[in-house]
């Protein structure tokens, strides 16, 4: 009783933050709570001429870093929403206002057990760059390597877990009330939302899998990955080489270097395809801000929070499926 009337609660407030972008329209076909929709639609902004996908991407922004993971994960399922709605979905920004830097040194003092002059030369307190979950700071080690320090935001973890007791109750409620929408497993899907951002919230996984990707890599002249600094990462912080490149993103920037766009892009394919079919361990996060081209012409990814692992027998399926569309075999295609 107590957990649905907290929710109830929740699911109004988000309810008028969704309102105030006319942004109802998810929470109106899932059909949950009706009377609590067409309440917080009486503040409906009606003037709004953005598309509905825009509309929706704005309000989730507001709602803070679990609303908009679920939007960007919500940005892949157009089978749940429209293609538009999707692809409106899938440029949300995971960027919010950076918190004191101050915070941060707490964090890494906490975590590793040293004050920050004793593990860095320099740790510079603006950081960088700031997302939903951490912000990465720039620093030297006492040593003198220029390192890049990612730290979990505090009290991330509380946050996650009470809007994902929300997101639980809510498919719950769906997979009751609307057997429609049964067969597309809400609270399974609310469950490998839940198992990505678990990761996440553990900065030594991320460490690992940077490790194993730039382990599988380490014979290959045109892909690395950055190197961990193990004395300096635990769970809340994360310390790894600070990557000289340009973003892979900008055109214009790698074209003046003197690389040729196009050998980067061959780079990029043969690299994933590695991944996925000779290793079965790949980067799941691939876009233009998580990975640079440094001096030498070399990918170099960061970010290694979203990462996916694929079975031979799935690798194998995998590889008759794109060479029978290679072929433009789609006969092939359908009986794979």
């Amino acid at each position: 009783m107590l957990r649905a009337l907290r929710n109830s609660w929740r699911l109004l407030r988000v309810a008028l933050s969704f309102a105030r972008h006319d942004a109802l329209f998810p929470l109106e076909t899932l059909g949950i709570a009706p009377a609590l929709i067409a309440w917080a639609r009486l503040f409906a902004w009606r003037r709004d001429a953005r598309r509905p996908g825009e509309r929706l991407a704005a309000a989730l922004q507001e709602m803070g870093p679990s609303f908009i993971k679920l939007g960007q994960a919500l940005s892949t399922r157009a089978d749940l929403l429209s293609d538009e709605v999707a692809t409106d979905l899938a440029r949300l920004q995971d960027h919010l206002p950076p918190f004191p830097g101050a915070q941060a040194r707490r964090t890494i003092e906490l975590e590793l057990g040293r004050p920050v002059e004793a593990l860095y030369a320099s740790f510079d307190d603006v950081p960088i760059a700031a997302a939903s979950i951490a912000q990465v700071h720039f620093a030297t080690t006492t040593d003198g390597r220029p390192v890049a320090v990612k730290v979990l935001r505090p009290g991330i973890e509380a946050a996650y877990a009470r809007d994902l007791d929300l997101f639980y109750w809510m498919a719950e409620l769906v997979e009751r009330t609307q057997p429609r929408f049964r067969r597309m497993r809400p609270v399974e899907s609310v469950k490998a939302f839940a198992d990505v951002v678990r990761v996440e919230m553990d900065l030594r996984m991320e460490a690992a899998a940077a490790q194993e990707l730039g382990e599988n890599f380490q014979d290959d002249p045109s892909y690395r990955t950055p190197v961990i600094d193990w004395d300096r990462t635990a769970q809340r912080v994360m310390t790894q080489e600070q990557v000289d490149g340009i973003p892979i993103g900008d055109r214009d920037a790698i074209v003046a270097a003197g690389h040729d766009p196009d050998l980067i892009m061959k780079k990029c394919a043969e690299a994933f395809f590695y991944q996925v079919f000779r290793d079965g361990f790949f980067h799941a996060d691939m876009h233009g801000g998580n990975a640079f081209v440094d001096r030498q012409g070399r990918i170099v990814p960061v970010d290694f929070g979203i990462m996916g692992r694929v079975d031979p027998d799935t690798r194998g399926y995998l590889a008759e499926l794109l060479v029978a569309f290679l072929r433009r075999d789609y006969r092939a295609v359908a009986e794979v």
